[in-house]
């Protein structure tokens, strides 16, 4: 069975599951990239994300890496460049990404400007098909927090600015369409209007956020945004950091190099999030397991299945360091989830709301 397609936008069809590269460079070497990356292509994936700060954790040493693998073997293997669609993404506002721009220290013209030539060069392609902003130029609560705070907001770059620089890289033909990720209603909104205003403003088609089992904050305010104006939802996390597929909560703790074992203490956006010592995330995910276990589904494909059945998702951006974890992922697209299991779902969503936002 071949993966289902989505229109994301008038001319760009993508593949309804989306090969997140995080871990090239870092997890995976450059020949098991290419072994995982050809395997994708092979089972119909032609939907590929990637950003210019990976792989995670980000180090100075390895910045880049995956673009460039991924580059690599789309002229490695000859691929025609319009058989694959390219996703990467500009970094936002850091103070620990010295490496990178300086930060880097806004989301200005020029970064995003700088950002897009680079990642042109690592991919080794002349244009990127799907280009977005990684996180705002703006204080949000993001990987783990829930609570805004005026306080902490700071001097940040208009959305006019932004989106100037994304137009005129349109114009130049380096990329196609514009997306968000790690947004906000607000954000989306602001994005949407200033658009609309200027011709010369790319419509944003897609964000890039959270999605999975225990975490559906999407759902509060998002959702509307994204249904009315025609923006679709790329669900990163489907599995959130391997935590529905249940290996940390077997008696040995999972295996050794599993990504929140091997980096534990060096991954802090990772583990403020999807924080194993949380008892209310233990309990949520028991008890998914169970749902799975009772209706005869493998953990992976309960996960998968309930986020690639939601109307409002485009492509589901998953990741994979391993053959048999992408065939696990790929097996999900054969699975329709039953009203009753469904229902089930949502009794433990109510119980446990949101245990990682």
């Amino acid at each position: 069975m071949a993966v289902p397609m989505f229109n994301l936008a008038p001319q760009l069809s993508v593949s309804r599951l989306c090969f997140g590269t995080m871990t090239f460079g870092e997890q995976n070497s450059i020949s098991q990239s290419f072994r995982l990356l050809d395997q994708a292509s092979n089972a119909g994936i032609n939907f590929f994300d990637s950003a210019e700060m990976y792989p995670v954790p980000q180090r100075s040493q390895t910045q880049g890496r995956s673009e460039d693998y991924l580059g690599r073997w789309i002229r490695d293997r000859k691929i025609s460049r319009d058989r694959v669609v390219l996703a990467t993404k500009v970094s936002g506002p850091s103070g620990q990404m010295t490496w990178i721009r300086g930060g880097p220290e806004c989301l200005d013209a020029t970064n995003i400007t700088d950002a897009i030539d680079n990642s042109l060069l690592r991919l080794q392609t002349d244009y990127i098909d799907l280009y977005q902003i990684h996180w705002p130029d703006r204080h949000v609560p993001m990987f783990g927090e829930t609570d805004y705070d005026p306080t902490r907001q700071f001097c940040s770059i208009s959305i006019e600015e932004q989106l100037d620089a994304l137009g005129s890289a349109v114009s130049a033909g380096k990329i196609r369409y514009a997306g968000l990720s790690n947004e906000t209603p607000y954000g989306v909104m602001k994005f949407v209007q200033a658009a609309e205003r200027d011709p010369c403003h790319p419509k944003i088609i897609s964000v890039q956020n959270s999605y999975n089992l225990l975490c559906r904050t999407f759902d509060s305010g998002m959702a509307e945004c994204c249904h009315h104006e025609r923006i679709a939802l790329l669900a990163y996390s489907p599995l959130a950091m391997g935590i529905l597929s249940g290996k940390y909560f077997l008696p040995d703790g999972g295996p050794g190099d599993a990504r929140l074992n091997i980096f534990r203490g060096r991954y802090s956006e990772g583990e403020s999030r999807y924080n194993l010592s949380n008892k209310i995330i233990k309990a949520a995910t028991v008890e998914y397991l169970d749902i799975a276990n009772k209706f005869g589904l493998h953990p992976v494909s309960l996960a998968i299945a309930f986020v690639l059945r939601h109307p409002l998702v485009g492509s589901v951006i998953f990741g994979a360091t391993k053959s048999w974890q992408l065939q696990e992922i790929l097996d999900a697209c054969k699975v329709n989830l039953a009203p009753e299991l469904i229902e089930e779902i949502n009794k433990v969503h109510s119980k446990y709301p949101n245990p990682c936002p």
